[in-house]
């Protein structure tokens, strides 16, 4: 009894045994990625991935069985169908970005949700033990190497610094030097001068490491330039 449940597992056609066992595997791997990503917290979570995964695998299931049933074939074309997912789950990663004036934010819930389905589609080729490694290896990446990212501070945020001055700046290069000296990069500037309200307005579109004193550097410009408003945000709004 049970050889022939192993015996049915292991087969490469598709049988009801084998069809759960890979639908259910491919749920608890879906389902282990999404904890990791909820826990960082993700929209998308457990019960995303699992489905993804599970979709994924049924869609290859129906790849080799269509043909062995319904055409006869042992030697099919399981990967039209396939093909299809790993091009149309696109459309949920695209989901999973959040775009932010200034910034993107769930690029890597996007690349873990197209990984996803390519373990899903793996299980359902029987592909057991690569699944079972690829989903380590891809909690290793979300977990570890943040880890090694935070501890050598290799992390870049991108932001957008606002400065008010009264009066009209005719000279930003001060400016400047605050930000470069605090290990701020400038990406671009923009300037907006109100005449009527002799006001002055600059937005620096910077890139930065976590681990820069904010306060540090507003002091530092606001005593430079007698500032109204210094402001750090990730929208632009001039």
């Amino acid at each position: 009894m049970l050889q022939n449940i192993y015996n049915d597992i292991l087969s490469p056609d598709v049988n009801l045994v084998n069809a759960v066992v890979k639908l259910l595997l491919s749920m608890l791997l879906g389902a282990t990625i999404g904890m990791e990503r909820r826990r960082k917290g993700q929209i998308a979570g457990l019960r995303t991935f699992a489905l993804i995964s599970m979709g994924a695998t049924l869609a290859m299931l129906i790849s080799i069985y269509i043909p062995q049933v319904y055409l006869g074939l042992k030697n099919g074309d399981p990967g039209r169908i396939a093909a299809q997912v790993v091009s149309g789950v696109g459309f949920l990663g695209a989901g999973a970005i959040i775009q932010m004036k200034g910034s993107v934010r769930g690029l890597t819930t996007a690349a873990g949700i197209w990984m996803t389905a390519c373990i899903g589609l793996a299980v359902g080729a029987g592909m057991y033990l690569i699944s079972i490694i690829t989903t380590l290896l891809i909690i290793f990446i979300l977990v570890n190497i943040e880890r090694i990212e935070l501890r050598h501070n290799f992390l870049w945020e991108s932001k957008i610094i606002r400065v008010k001055v009264h009066g009209i700046l005719s000279d930003i290069q001060p400016l400047r030097d605050i930000l470069h000296a605090n290990d701020v990069h400038i990406s671009d500037e923009f300037m907006k001068f109100e005449y009527d309200n002799q006001l002055t307005i600059v937005n620096f579109m910077v890139r930065s490491k976590n681990d820069v004193s904010v306060t540090t550097m507003f002091h530092e410009i606001k005593e430079k330039i007698d500032a109204i408003s210094i402001t750090i945000t990730n929208e632009m709004n001039m």
